[in-house]
């Protein structure tokens, strides 16, 4: 299988996905409200942090254009519209350390807010140590799902 890298850089995010943020309109993080619903669809993130990786690969943006999962108009939330989503499988690099993650992405025509500046790649990870805001990771994604432009 062929796989493309881009590096980037780990961006502090929104801070919604995982519950963090302190004026979000969730009693939850979003990844572990909206889990359940991925899971009965077909989609399990129970192995991953319940949280996203925002990484920046700035100058270069990226494209969906034939996603592994799209959910479309998933209600997972009852006091907010339905929302669509795509995953496609990648890697994560971490200087020699290797995993195998999620990009996540809440498609933004059907997103209510905390958009994404559109160099930012939002990516499910399994637990990773070790890692800050400012580092460098590169980011390896299939060309035949996600586009880097």
């Amino acid at each position: 299988m062929t796989w493309q890298a881009v590096k980037g850089v780990l961006l502090k995010g929104h801070q919604v996905a995982s519950g963090l943020a302190k004026d979000s309109p969730y009693e939850a993080g979003t990844i572990a409200l909206q889990t359940p619903h991925f899971k009965r669809l077909g989609l399990d993130l129970t192995p991953y942090f319940a949280g996203t990786l925002n990484l920046s690969i700035a100058p270069k943006t990226f494209r969906l254009r034939q996603p592994s999962y799209t959910f479309p108009n998933l209600k997972w939330h009852p006091d907010f519209d339905s929302e669509t989503f795509s995953f496609c499988p990648c890697q994560i690099l971490v200087g020699d350390r290797q995993y195998d993650g999620l990009i996540y992405y809440p498609h933004p025509e059907t997103k209510i807010n905390h958009f994404q500046d559109p160099h930012t790649v939002e990516l499910i990870a399994p637990p990773i140590s070790d890692i800050e805001y400012g580092d460098r990771l590169t980011l390896k994604v299939r060309p035949h799902e996600v586009a880097i432009e």
